[in-house]
């Protein structure tokens, strides 16, 4: 096997370590619980399947069909008279742009490691004044966390595909399984384990909505890291006997059951505790720390591997963001990869830096434009427009410009001629339609109740 090429199992849980994120450990939970519980698990299920992961199958079909870099391989596989379709290829830039606030957030993650077996809040009172003191006062420590992150993730890229992106996730992805499993034993214990898996589990009609569909449809998407040419860089390097889509349903099927599994484990100590969930960082950043200090020494230790789980999560992701870059400037503008990593790097550390300083009260004024800081601006225009611009682009590529016969020798073989039918319809109707759709949600053009 190539040296610089991923192994099935290594491709496989690189994959699944960029589509495991932060969103699912608090993110996915909650959304279960407020649209519907059981039956928007159904309709997410449905919609990660049909929509989801045929575009994460099309991104891979893409990479491993040229093995070469997100915009050559546009370029490549475009008719001559379409060679516009490279510039898709530079959807990888909104990764860079993600890449700035996501790292803010791992760097709350490491002071909430410390704080694990240091000194957790012994109120939700006081975990919420030291939250806030920590975001809005305390820019030192953040920069530090915010430092630290940066270097682990440009070292490991800079050790290239095997050696680095694969050995951390070969040893990071079965290591976040591996807690989750602890937490999830000690939960099942927990007296609030069956009104969590009511609160995710049994359908609330009441809750559910047609803006839930899409809300299903968006994590669906977003999961998965579909959009920014990430899977697609990853499966550049991945060997070519791959089943490419075995390896994409394995993928989806661990991205789910680890969303689940972190649900499971998060509303078991919550409800325990005699508290109600809330969303993101209230949930993991405030309750929580609060939760686990009134647990005692077990609480202690829970707090730390539940705060590593969200690191190691958090990590592997932010190491798969920053690769499409790097993999453009080794291979079209013959940068080293050393080179390639710390500039890129470089670029979005500084960015981030801005991004980490919106927060607190000394620039937050001056970094805020309109009604958000540049934290949440970020956060708004990768997610709310171009990562579905990302995706639309990819599924119109693959369905309309994409010679078919490439697409029937890379699918066929594998799964038949009714399963490339659906995945064919889906790619060329269905996914175009969801994500335009939420698009317009997530901007704000339409309003769905």
């Amino acid at each position: 096997m190539h040296k610089n090429r991923f192994s099935r199992i290594g491709f496989i849980l690189a994959a699944a370590g960029s589509a495991v994120g932060l969103g699912n450990i608090w993110k996915f939970p909650y959304i279960t619980g407020d649209n519907g519980g059981g039956v928007f698990v159904l309709v997410y299920i449905a919609t990660v399947f049909l929509i989801g992961m045929s575009i994460f199958i099309g991104e891979v079909l893409l990479g491993s069909s040229t093995n070469k870099n997100a915009v050559t391989t546009f370029e490549t596989l475009a008719p001559k008279e379409k060679q516009y379709w490279k510039y898709t290829g530079f959807t990888f830039l909104t990764g860079l742009l993600i890449l700035t606030f996501y790292c803010v957030v791992i760097a709350w993650i490491f002071n909430y490691i410390v704080m694990s077996v240091t000194a957790l809040p012994t109120s939700f009172k006081e975990s919420e004044e030291i939250f806030m003191s920590f975001l809005k006062e305390d820019i030192y420590t953040q920069f530090i966390y915010y430092t630290l992150t940066f270097i682990m993730v440009a070292y490991t890229i800079s050790k290239g595909v095997k050696k680095g992106i694969e050995k951390l996730n070969n040893i990071l992805m079965p290591s976040l399984i591996g807690i989750l499993v602890i937490l999830l034993i000690y939960s099942i214990q927990l007296d609030g384990f069956m009104k969590a898996v009511d609160f995710m589990f049994m359908p609330n009609f009441d809750k559910f909505h047609s803006s839930s569909i899409i809300v299903a449809v968006g994590h669906a998407f977003f999961t998965l890291s579909i959009g920014m040419v990430t899977i697609l860089t990853y499966a550049a390097s991945l060997d070519k006997n791959t089943n490419i889509v075995k390896a994409s349903a394995i993928v989806v099927i661990m991205d789910t059951v680890i969303a689940i599994m972190a649900g499971l484990v998060i509303f078991s100590i919550t409800f325990t505790a005699g508290q109600e969930p809330s969303k993101g960082p209230g949930l993991a950043f405030i309750i929580l720390p609060a939760i686990f200090h009134e647990m005692g020494t077990i609480g202690i230790f829970l707090s730390l591997l539940f705060f590593i789980a969200l690191a190691f999560a958090a990590i592997t992701s932010a190491v798969s963001i920053i690769e499409p870059a790097v993999m453009y400037l080794v291979e079209r503008r013959n940068v080293s990869r050393q080179k390639a990593t710390y500039g890129v790097a470089l670029f979005a550390y500084i960015l981030g830096i801005f991004v980490l300083l919106s927060n607190t009260s000394a620039f937050s004024e001056s970094l805020t434009f309109g009604s958000k800081n540049l934290f949440d601006w970020f956060d708004f225009i990768s997610s709310a427009i171009l990562l579905p611009f990302g995706g639309i682009m990819i599924a119109i590529f693959i369905g309309y410009v994409l010679d078919k016969e490439i697409l029937r020798k890379a699918i066929v073989p594998y799964t038949g001629e009714v399963f490339y039918r659906i995945w064919l319809f889906s790619i060329k109707y269905l996914a175009p339609f969801a994500v335009f759709v939420l698009m317009l949600k997530e901007s704000g053009i339409i309003t769905l109740n």
